[in-house]
């Protein structure tokens, strides 16, 4: 057993000093970023209107201020939650949008919108959570069906079929309520702004709920990527594992949907982008995972405030075309880090 755990263990793609140097930087960028995301707009901000709570701008620099935080918020728990998927099917193109969890809550939100008349986030978030958990289910049983089990291709084409069938279930409730589309329409595109402090509060206990679960299933993802057998075989219980990590997954993905809306390709990229520099092993996946997802939804939201002045592109666009350039320059080097 000792031989098959040395043998089957993931090896770091770098060192501890150099995994240790990744960290440093990449935290750097991301403080970079986020100074940038709360100077930076369709008006320039200076540090007396930083500073200065008379300053006639500082209103301004108080909302970009809530909304980088938020921003930041959903992307960490987007990369955390991919990470986390991608381990825990060990499907590379495992991702909360791909796998239905998106749009399942999204299909919840909506129906809470439109026969219960809610209209507040933390009234969202049950809906969001329910819907998350059900599709993830219903993607799980899909895939099993069958004699091989719910493997990572099945998993990703019954997630395909999932989201498909879901998404055309929304729109066809938004189709028929004028008044639901209206109140749906921008929290549909994926966007941080004109939510303040109060609307993160509705959602951090579950954020940080999902963090703690992850992190404490870091060595379950390392054991679980060997498949469900040798996982059995090194002792672990695999029902266990899987009932925590997707419990992590659903608080994760689901608050974040419910708090700016469905953001695709942050929970697909970043861990691969995070395991090209790093390895495999999930100790440092799913920290700098959050880190990179933090940084990327940041980056995202402050190009989308200057790229087509006087308007705003919104960040679940952005993160499309920032992400989309990163994704097939991984591709194109062969970079994509494997599991």
């Amino acid at each position: 057993m000792t031989q098959v755990l040395a043998t089957s263990r993931p090896r770091p793609r770098v060192s501890g000093r150099g995994a240790l140097a990744a960290a440093v930087g990449i935290s750097a960028v991301a403080a970079g970023v986020f100074a940038a995301s709360v100077l930076v707009g369709s008006s320039g901000l200076s540090w007396a209107a930083v500073l200065d709570p008379a300053h006639p701008l500082h209103a301004v620099y108080q909302a970009r201020l809530e909304r980088t935080v938020l921003a930041f918020a959903v992307g960490a728990a987007l990369g955390v939650a991919g990470a986390c998927m991608q381990g825990l099917t060990r499907n590379p193109l495992a991702d909360p949008g791909i796998l239905g969890v998106n749009a399942g809550a999204s299909f919840a939100m909506v129906l809470a919108i439109s026969y219960l008349g809610l209209s507040q986030v933390h009234q969202y978030l049950w809906f969001a959570f329910g819907g998350a958990a059900a599709a993830a289910v219903v993607v799980h049983v899909v895939a099993s069906l069958g004699r091989d089990g719910a493997g990572p291709l099945k998993l990703a084409v019954a997630g395909a079929a999932v989201t498909a069938a879901v998404s055309s279930w929304t729109s066809g409730v938004l189709l028929v309520d004028r008044k639901t589309m209206e109140s749906f329409r921008l929290w549909q595109v994926g966007t941080v702004g004109g939510r303040g402090f109060d609307v993160l509060a509705a959602g951090l206990p579950f954020l940080v709920a999902g963090l703690v679960l992850a992190f404490a299933g870091i060595r379950m993802l390392d054991t679980l990527v060997l498949g469900s057998d040798l996982a059995r075989g090194l002792g672990r219980r695999v029902w266990l594992d899987k009932l925590v990590l997707g419990l992590a997954i659903v608080l994760l993905a689901g608050t974040a949907t419910a708090l700016a809306g469905p953001i695709a390709f942050v929970g697909l990229i970043v861990p691969h982008a995070v395991r090209a520099v790093t390895g495999p092993r999930h100790a440092r996946v799913v920290p700098l995972s959050a880190v990179g997802g933090a940084l990327l939804v940041g980056l995202a939201d402050t190009v989308g405030r200057v790229v087509l002045p006087p308007t705003e592109v919104q960040v679940g666009i952005m993160t499309a075309v920032v992400g989309v350039p990163v994704f097939v320059v991984l591709l194109r080097r062969g970079r994509m880090g494997g599991l």
